[in-house]
């Protein structure tokens, strides 16, 4: 007889968990990166979370920011990025950002999850 795992004894859930949607360019699109870590492996992200502006105005921290905008970078064949990062501690935090100022330390993070992903 097959018993089920038990539920008590499945994986962790992620201590950290970060999300990287590319949208625009040339063809039009959209690109989804993701990664998760262990606690083993979360100072290294948290770190780079941490050094994001995600308080800068510039940097809309409006999930549905998009949507409100139609969803188009401006700028021709410019890439427009969602970015969303979810912390053992705090919020889920999320920014829009345009190519321009995805620069920086929004940059690192964003290689480090490309770089990171299963995809």
């Amino acid at each position: 007889m097959h018993q089920d795992p038990d539920p008590e004894a499945a994986s962790p859930a992620p201590a950290v968990a970060v999300v990287v949607v590319r949208s625009g360019g040339i063809a039009g699109l959209t690109r989804r990166w993701d990664v998760e870590a262990e606690a083993s492996d979360a100072d290294e992200w948290i770190d780079l979370i941490d050094a994001c502006p995600w308080d800068d105005e510039d940097a809309d921290d409006d999930e549905d920011a998009y949507a409100r905008e139609g969803d188009v970078p401006r700028g021709a064949d410019r890439f427009a990025y969602r970015v969303s990062a979810r912390m053992p501690e705090g919020p889920e935090r999320h920014a829009a950002l345009s190519e321009s100022q995805a620069s920086g330390p929004w940059r690192a993070l964003i290689d480090a999850v490309r770089a990171a992903s299963p995809r």
